[in-house]
């Protein structure tokens, strides 16, 4: 299992002066991003830093914003085979049905 990272409009800090804060805010508010983007940003970050994986593979990506001006928290995840995924992000189109982690697990518990 491999873990991409991304930050969403700007670096999370877990502690920071006050006098940081601006520019951080400002950054943010320069390239916003809804989880979305995120998650997104994150399947590609697979294509990228994993050129040789083979269009069978599964890739999974999610991220949770914990809100504090909503009532509820933000969840975006996408989840398929390396080929699905891929087609997705070069068409726009979705594809009919996602495979899901159980589906591929199960597949390839089969072929064994």
């Amino acid at each position: 299992m491999a873990i991409v990272e991304h930050a969403m409009s700007s670096e999370i800090y877990e502690l920071m002066k006050r006098s940081d804060e601006a520019a951080v805010v400002e950054k943010a508010h320069r390239r916003p991003r809804f989880v979305e983007d995120c998650v997104r940003e994150m399947v590609r970050g697979v294509f990228e830093a994993f050129p040789g994986l083979a269009d069978a593979a599964f890739v999974e990506a999610s991220q949770v914003n914990l809100e504090t001006i909503h009532q509820h928290n933000v969840v975006a995840e996408r989840f398929g085979t390396l080929e699905e995924v891929r087609r997705e992000l070069e068409t726009g189109v979705p594809p009919a049905t996602h495979t899901t982690r159980r589906a591929w697990l199960d597949a390839a518990g089969s072929a064994v």
